[in-house]
């Protein structure tokens, strides 16, 4: 427990940095870019390698995509039935499948479960989030928004190969054979800069939060809420209980599926115009709630 309330430290510490002059506004970006370019391809570069792999690995690739599709339809119908607008529904189509698997996810992982359980952690955010972020997230916000440009295949493709994270799994996982123990040097250089991430995306998550909602959008911000912090992770289990899984894949699985929504694919809905201020209010309620929801999916799974 005692990372869990490091994590909300930082998180506290990045929430009353943004008052201080000296911060300009943007400052929680240049963050954001420093752990998505260095932090955490140095943290995948020194764990994967850790991994060993066996057929059950497979599911922490998939259940990311089956969780995906139930949400999708359960959200189409919701809209349906409670008449939602158009612009909302497709919000969610972009927000609610993805959860903050990476961002988030990582150190609350580490801070339950130990640095032991981060590779399966990074196979269900790399298989999973990240190429849904890159794919399905990107193709529904252009559908939905006029003036986007369609997406093509090569534009994904290039976004897929060209994301630091990416090119660093494929970079371990080719030396995982012949380049690992890595050097003395090279260990303590990835292992310097990957503790920068839990400390630093904090800070700039704390930095960047917002909670605004429109009375009108109550009906469907719960909704989002208890299906992305309930609903989802309550899918997972069951379907990884029906395969008779490792506990650690089990736990890490469910509990990844537990994450709030992810604040690129909410970046990704703002930037298509997609309903911006309940997307704010979905994500910054999302992590809000999800300090307290996590650490009982971690009990309820036998975390530390």
């Amino acid at each position: 427990m005692e990372n869990f309330a490091l994590v909300l430290v930082y998180l506290l510490l990045g929430y009353f940095l943004r008052r201080l002059p000296q911060f300009p506004a943007n400052t929680g970006l240049v963050l954001n870019q420093f752990v998505l370019y260095i932090a955490l391809p140095a943290l995948v570069l020194q764990k994967i390698p850790q991994l060993q792999f066996s057929s059950q690995l497979l599911l922490p690739a998939f259940i990311p995509w089956a969780l995906l599709l139930l949400v999708a339809v359960a959200v189409v119908l919701a809209g349906r039935v409670w008449g939602w607008q158009r612009q909302t529904t497709a919000a969610l189509l972009v927000v609610l499948p993805l959860g903050n698997t990476s961002f988030l996810g990582f150190p609350m992982v580490e801070a339950f479960f130990g640095s032991s359980a981060l590779p399966v952690a990074m196979i269900y955010d790399q298989a999973g989030s990240f190429v849904a972020l890159a794919t399905w997230s990107t193709i529904i916000a252009a559908l939905y928004n006029p003036n986007a440009d369609k997406p093509t295949v090569g534009s994904i493709s290039k976004r897929i190969l060209l994301f630091p994270s990416f090119i660093a799994l494929a970079t371990a996982l080719l030396l995982k054979n012949w380049a690992y123990p890595y050097p003395a040097f090279i260990d303590t250089l990835l292992s310097s800069l990957s503790a920068t991430l839990v400390p630093v995306i904090m800070i700039a998550v704390g930095f960047q939060f917002r909670l605004q909602l429109e009375p009108g959008e109550k009906g469907p911000l719960a909704f989002a809420v208890a299906v992305k912090l309930l609903g989802m992770p309550l899918c997972a289990w069951l379907i990884l209980l029906a395969f008779h899984v490792e506990q650690q894949i089990l736990q890490v699985t469910v509990f990844e599926a537990a994450m709030p929504p992810m604040v690129s694919a909410g970046a990704i809905a703002i930037a298509a115009g997609l309903a911006p201020r309940f997307v704010s209010a979905l994500v910054g309620l999302g992590l809000v709630l999800s300090f307290i929801t996590l650490p009982l999916w971690s009990a309820l799974l036998g975390g530390v």
